[in-house]
This record gives structure tokens, C-alpha cells and sequence, in this order.
């Protein structure tokens, strides 16, 4: 309950409010945080999350967990990722989704806050091989909205799939625009 009073408290003195909700009868997803430009990103992703009553893991890069603040991103409920390992992160992802009845996984498929090109794919794959929904999410930096928004579930035919994403992003305004891409297929 603090957490959640303190986002909403953070959304209202920056001026941001949330718009759309993760319906309770989503047990298990995977939530796709775009566009990630900023370092500012996690903490209006978190702060919506905590406002929502989402329990949510995300994917943070190992480097933090093990930093001077590890304790807080463990606590906030970071999941590390090697990411120079060649480690199988969709059977991890689909691991866990099997160990557990309720699990709501965040993470960015354009990998880094730098632009790099094309978003990667795992996220898709799987939510596919796990039998789970995507929820598309994004941040509007130019509206000050978090946006919790369409439901999804993977058919197999990513180019297909793929085209609601880029209906849904194609208007979103990130924080810094020359570090996104819309390049998913």
C-alpha cells in the first residue's frame, strides 16, 4: 500500500497519470515495456505497476543486481540477464512461467536504452512456447501517460502478430526519439 500511494504521488507531481489496467484475470504475461529510451522509464514503468496492484517481475541486466544497489532491484523485483551470454533466456522465461500460478514478466525488446537497430525477438517466442498473452505497454513522454494497453496472444505467425505491436507504438513519443526503432519484423 505505501508503494502505491508514493507512485501515485510521483505521478502527480510530474504531471503523468496512468490510462488502462492489467484485468485480474490475467494470471500469467509477459509485458512488453516500450519504447525504452531513458533511465527515467523504470521508474514510471515500476510507479504504474505499484498504482496498478501488479506484482511484476522484469529483466535488468545482471551488472545491476550485483551493484552498490542491488538489494533495491532485487526488491523491485528484477530478474538478471547476462546479456553477453549466450544462456537461453526463452527457456528460462518459460521455466519460470511453468513454476509458477501467477507471473507478470516486464521487459524491453529493444534490449538497451541505446538504439540498436532491431527489437529482439524473445519475448514473442516465449510467450508462445508458454501458452501466455502479451500486454503491449508503453510510456508517452509527450502526453505524460503509462499506458497498459491491447492483449495478445501469440498465434506463431510473428509477421502477422507483429503488426498490432507496431499499430500500437506507432504513435507513442519516448523520451529521447532518435534511440527508438520500430523494427520488429
Amino acid at each position: 500500500m505505501l508503494m502505491k500511494t508514493i507512485s501515485r504521488l510521483y505521478f502527480w507531481l510530474t504531471g503523468w497519470r496512468l490510462e488502462g489496467r492489467l484485468s485480474p484475470d490475467i494470471k500469467k504475461c509477459i509485458m512488453v515495456a516500450a519504447p525504452h529510451t531513458s533511465n527515467y522509464d523504470f521508474g514510471y514503468s515500476r510507479a504504474a505497476l505499484y498504482m496498478m496492484g501488479c506484482n511484476v517481475r522484469y529483466l535488468a541486466k545482471k551488472e545491476l543486481l550485483n551493484s552498490p544497489l542491488g538489494f533495491f532491484f532485487r526488491a523491485t523485483g528484477a530478474i538478471g540477464v547476462e546479456r553477453d551470454s549466450s544462456q537461453n533466456m526463452v527457456s528460462r522465461l518459460v521455466e519460470m512461467f511453468n513454476q509458477h500460478e501467477k507471473l507478470v514478466i516486464m521487459l524491453a525488446p529493444e534490449g538497451s536504452r541505446k538504439l540498436k537497430g532491431r527489437w529482439k525477438t524473445g519475448f514473442y517466442h516465449a510467450a508462445l512456447q508458454a501458452k501466455v498473452p502479451i500486454v503491449l505497454a508503453s510510456l508517452d513522454y509527450k502526453k505524460k501517460v503509462a499506458n497498459v494497453g491491447p492483449v495478445f496472444h501469440p498465434t506463431g505467425n510473428y509477421q502477422q502478430d507483429m503488426v498490432l505491436v507496431k499499430e500500437f507504438y506507432r504513435d507513442v513519443s519516448p523520451r529521447y526519439p532518435e534511440k527508438f526503432v520500430l523494427d520488429i519484423c
